[in-house]
């Protein structure tokens, strides 16, 4: 025991080396992993911090798992929170915010059922950063609010300045400056009230998160009042460099947006050289786009230039969107000889930020919800089963008698459905070939009208033409020229008729590339017969219909039938779009959609046979389903098909 308390107590020392300090908590462990008590369990939590401050990874990760599989859960609930919240710290240290978000619900689970309602506060602010990360403002700011509720009650003025920032941070991207600034105030009287760490300087940054937002209200001379004092805090340069050179920058800036040019451009070179020395990249960025417009606005086209092509090469090396696409606005700006390529640069890459925004919006909400998800699938399963063995212990031979005839019964109705199906389906497949033939029988026929086309038209003329051309060869008189110039202009006729032939040979074959699309249309003109909601189909033209099975075609068939089905009864839709198309990893991509009275996905009245028959096809196919509605707002299917994958099972 004297041992292990001299290797904690070296271990916490941050006097030591780090390799000595990982020896000896290397030792520390070593002992402690061999008791089972919670004291024990205590210090090995410890060690998981320093090791966390050590960036030692490995052993870290190796001592949280030994933490998480040994701790007594309903003795130790709070460890085993700290400790799930311990790991989401250090995925935050390392980037990966979407592992950290899921250890973060996992310890908010445990925090709430313990009432530690200043634990659950801190975590949701931990929550809130992550999503701040993420550019989630409008999650940072609810978990902020709600980390509120919980803290501000409390002495932890460190926190609570923490969420009045993200909230007013979050309120300004999200373009509400008068919360912004409500909230930004709020973290002003936290910060001037409460003596926290002189080196962080909060007040300085505040003041200068409030001069941000009254440049976004374009009323800089209010700007320049929070900028400058915050510039003239005392040790700022000495202890924040970066925020000095943000505040620099920021106040040289509002300076030029009123038409002072006093100290102008010397501010914003300080503020660059100060970012250059100290490798503040994303100030680096700021400064010389500043400087870009600066010059641009004083006719100094060259440096105007100049600045502008620094900062997209900055921008590329932090590969921050954002910034790619300021600095390719500002370059389309100054640049007028390359505009149009920087503004076609831009689109390409704005358009590519809006399919990722739109691919990720709801990411943190999915994750909350399938976790959330998860653990209520975990407990309702130890919950049933507990119910399962105490009914059994009463009455084991009973209970095995309805299992057995209600077992018979499922079996008898599988095979029935699957009877029917596969009769139905059949029948489709019937259809498909017959509908095959006659497309054929068209394109033959079509082949036969263009060959006569060609055979007594087309070449006939260039016979005649070829006589006439022959019997001029021997004049040369004015005459004999206009004719001539006459053969030429109707060879040029001649060759509009070839061209247009073949442009409709190719309109024939990207026609018949897939009988399965012409299906599927005709699938939906019934629809639009028997429906007045407007109905679309999209198909993307990349899809090889040929390499895709005849049973997927089958039940895509089925499903937008059935899918069209529920619509018409129950959806009272105004729109139904039906989308085909291939993600880059090969998988064929299918919705189908409307803008409905929508369903309750967890009511048992959607348990109906044409949803599973719905998703027995799709896990027929060895696909994924995924069904996203609320009421009121439309329903939609989101259904995913592997590449190239033939099924094992019969037409269903």
């Amino acid at each position: 025991m004297d041992s292990l308390d001299i290797y904690i107590k070296y271990s916490d020392s941050i006097r030591i080396k780090k390799e000595i300090r990982n020896e000896f908590s290397n030792k520390a462990f070593e002992i402690l992993s061999n008791r089972n008590d919670s004291l024990s369990r205590k210090k090995i939590f410890r060690i998981a911090q320093n090791y966390s401050e050590l960036k030692n990874d490995k052993e870290f990760y190796k001592i949280t798992r030994f933490l998480i599989s040994n701790t007594n859960s309903k003795l130790e609930k709070k460890l085993l929170a700290k400790t799930y919240n311990l790991i989401a710290n250090k995925y935050i240290d390392v980037g990966r915010n979407d592992s950290a978000f899921i250890f973060l619900i996992k310890s908010e689970k445990i925090f709430k059922t313990l009432n530690d309602s200043i634990s659950f506060g801190k975590n949701y602010l931990e929550k809130a950063y992550v999503q701040f990360n993420e550019s989630d403002y409008f999650g940072c700011e609810q978990s902020s609010s709600f980390a509120l509720s919980y803290i501000k009650n409390t002495d932890d003025y460190k926190n609570i300045y923490n969420a009045y920032t993200y909230i007013g941070i979050s309120s300004n991207e999200l373009k509400n400056y008068n919360n912004a600034l409500t909230y930004h105030f709020k973290a002003l009287d936290i910060a001037t009230e409460h003596k926290f760490n002189n080196e962080l300087h909060l007040l300085s940054r505040t003041q200068n998160n409030i001069g941000v937002v009254y440049q976004n209200l374009n009323e800089h001379n209010n700007a320049l009042s929070y900028f400058k004092l915050g510039i003239n805090e005392k040790n700022l340069v000495k202890d924040s460099p970066d925020l000095y050179s943000m505040l620099l920058d920021n106040y040289a800036y509002s300076k030029f947006k009123i038409n002072d040019f006093k100290e102008l451009p010397k501010l914003f070179l300080n503020s660059i050289e100060i970012s250059k020395n100290n490798g503040f990249i994303k100030g680096l960025f700021l400064n010389k786009i500043h400087l870009s417009e600066y010059y641009y606005y004083i006719n100094d086209s060259i440096n105007s230039i100049k600045y502008a092509q620094e900062a997209l090469s900055t921008s590329k090396l932090t590969k921050i969107s954002g910034d790619i696409l300021a600095s390719l606005k500002q370059l389309s700006i100054v640049e007028k000889v390359n505009s149009a390529k920087y503004s076609k640069e831009y689109i390409k890459i704005s358009d590519s930020i809006l399919v990722a925004e739109r691919n990720s919006l709801d990411r943190f909400a999915r994750l909350q919800y399938e976790t959330e998800e998860l653990r209520q699938e975990n407990f309702n399963i130890i919950e049933q089963n507990s119910i399962v063995l105490n009914f059994l212990l009463a009455i084991v031979l009973f209970s095995g008698l309805l299992f057995f005839i209600r077992y018979q019964r499922l079996r008898e109705r599988t095979v029935e459905l699957k009877q029917s199906q596969n009769i139905a389906n059949e029948e489709i497949y019937r259809l498909i070939i017959s509908h095959q033939n006659k497309l054929e029988e068209g394109r033959d026929y079509e082949k036969q009208r263009l060959s006569k086309e060609l055979h007594d038209g087309v070449l006939g003329r260039l016979f005649g033409l070829r006589l006439n051309l022959d019997g001029l060869n021997s004049f040369d008189d004015k005459i004999a020229k206009e004719e001539r110039l006459k053969c030429l202009n109707e060879l040029q006729i001649i060759e509009q008729d070839l061209r247009e032939i073949s442009h409709e040979l190719s309109r024939e074959n990207l026609e018949l590339i897939n009988n399965f699309v012409a299906i599927i249309n005709s699938l939906v003109e019934q629809q639009i017969k028997i429906n007045t909601a407007k109905t679309q189909l999209i198909i993307a033209e990349d899809i090889i219909w040929d390499e895709i099975s005849n049973v997927v075609k089958i039940n895509i068939y089925r499903i937008v039938q059935e899918g069209f089905q529920n619509i018409n009864k129950h959806a009272n839709a105004n729109n139904i779009l039906v989308h085909l198309r291939k993600d880059k990893y090969g998988n064929l991509l299918f919705n189908v959609e409307d803008d409905g009275v929508g369903i309750d996905t967890d009511s048992k009245k959607n348990d109906g046979i044409g949803f599973k028959n719905i998703i027995s096809r799709v896990q027929s196919c060895q696909g994924e389903i995924e069904i996203k509605s609320e009421t009121g707002k439309g329903s939609k299917l989101i259904i995913t098909f592997p590449p190239n994958k033939e099924t094992p099972n019969s037409i269903q």
